[in-house]
């Protein structure tokens, strides 16, 4: 029997071989919230909603799968956004920050992909034919 406290007289302590895999599997965790200090207005709750939906946690394993497999999803920051794609031929900054990328296939262009920022995250990702 395993316990966390002594379990009679002729208890024994375990000593256990920490095991955990290296790495920085957290690096792309979100910032701690922090708690509310003053009421908010129902523009400023509405603002930090609309930003936490651009930027949410993406699981380590799956933002390595989705880079390797050069796919882009909402919530990727610019960094992974060129880690899967390459730096952006065409940028755009205003009204909202746009990303374009031309997609080749035997020297034609075959398909353009816009990825939209909001807050440095990728809001959405939309692919067009020329």
């Amino acid at each position: 029997m395993y316990s966390d406290h002594p379990c009679g007289d002729s208890a024994e302590t375990v000593q256990v071989i920490d095991n955990r895999i290296g790495g920085s599997l957290d690096r792309n965790l979100p910032p701690p919230r922090q708690k509310e200090q003053t009421a908010e207005s129902q523009l400023d709750k509405h603002e930090a909603q609309s930003r936490e939906e651009a930027c949410r946690f993406i699981n380590s394993t799956d933002l390595r799968r989705y880079i390797i497999k050069e796919q882009v999803v909402k919530g990727m920051t610019r960094d992974h956004v060129r880690r899967a794609f390459g730096n952006p031929p065409e940028t755009y900054t205003d009204p909202q920050e746009v990303w374009i990328y031309q997609t080749r296939y035997y020297g034609a262009l075959y398909e353009l992909t816009y990825v939209y920022f909001r807050d440095g995250c990728v809001e959405r990702v939309v692919y067009r034919k020329p």
